[in-house]
């Protein structure tokens, strides 16, 4: 692959092309290790939301509240150089990244599926509980397959964010598609101008596939409806 660029753009355009194209396999990896480690945790943030118990509602009120407020570098500068320095350790930057992506995207997701859960009708709930169902039964039988629909087209419009929020990594050392483009726009013989629209090119040709996923999706499974009772005289 490399050979076949290099010929065909010549020295260093193929080398440079080669490069990013690789460095990008790197954000895919953490964008799906933010996206599935973020839904486990964000899925189990959001029942506990839910669920009947005051105690588990503060917590994860607070702990949403702390990393959607908290910004994606910040996390990546106390996981990546901050914590680590303070207690003399060094951390791959792939752990760093991983964790720090991990937070932030569970924060929104457990938000997203908390409201797709929420947006079914209450009585919903209360026709499992009058057969006898307790919460989580009532949760894996007759709630969650409904909210599957509303909750499946934000979910996959917000592995957009969690891409595009991979390029952030590139500042506690992570070698992704920004890294390697920052490491090659100031290198004599390539041009900056034509290097960081490529760049933007391969993160929309991650990005704007999902957009259009995202967008199908919601017209075919549509939002919840429920049968309004009709007054009678």
């Amino acid at each position: 692959m490399k050979d076949l660029l290099t010929e065909l753009l010549g020295r260093p355009s193929g080398v440079v092309v080669y490069q990013l194209l690789d460095a990008t396999q790197f954000t895919v990896y953490l964008s799906l290790i933010a996206f599935v480690g973020g839904g486990l945790l964000g899925a189990v943030v959001a029942l506990v939301r839910i669920a009947p118990n005051t105690w588990g509602k503060r917590f994860t009120i607070g702990y949403i509240w702390l990393f959607q407020s908290t910004p994606l570098l910040m996390l990546l500068f106390l996981t990546g150089l901050g914590v680590p320095r303070l207690f003399g350790m060094n951390i791959d930057p792939w752990y760093a990244a991983s964790i720090s992506l991990t937070l932030y995207s569970s924060a929104y997701m457990s938000d997203v599926w908390r409201g797709a859960l929420e947006s079914i009708p209450q009585g919903q709930w209360e026709g499992a509980n009058a057969l006898g169902l307790r919460f989580l039964p009532t949760l894996r039988l007759v709630v969650a397959p409904q909210a599957m629909s509303v909750a499946l087209a934000p979910t996959v419009g917000f592995m957009v964010q969690i891409i595009k929020g991979t390029s952030l990594a590139y500042i506690i050392g992570f070698s992704d598609l920004m890294t390697i483009g920052k490491r090659w726009a100031p290198v004599a013989g390539t041009e900056p101008y034509i290097i960081f629209p490529l760049m933007a090119l391969i993160y929309f040709a991650l990005c704007f596939p999902l957009s259009l996923y995202s967008r199908r999706l919601e017209r075919r499974m549509g939002t919840v409806k429920t049968v309004q009772p009709v007054a009678t005289a």
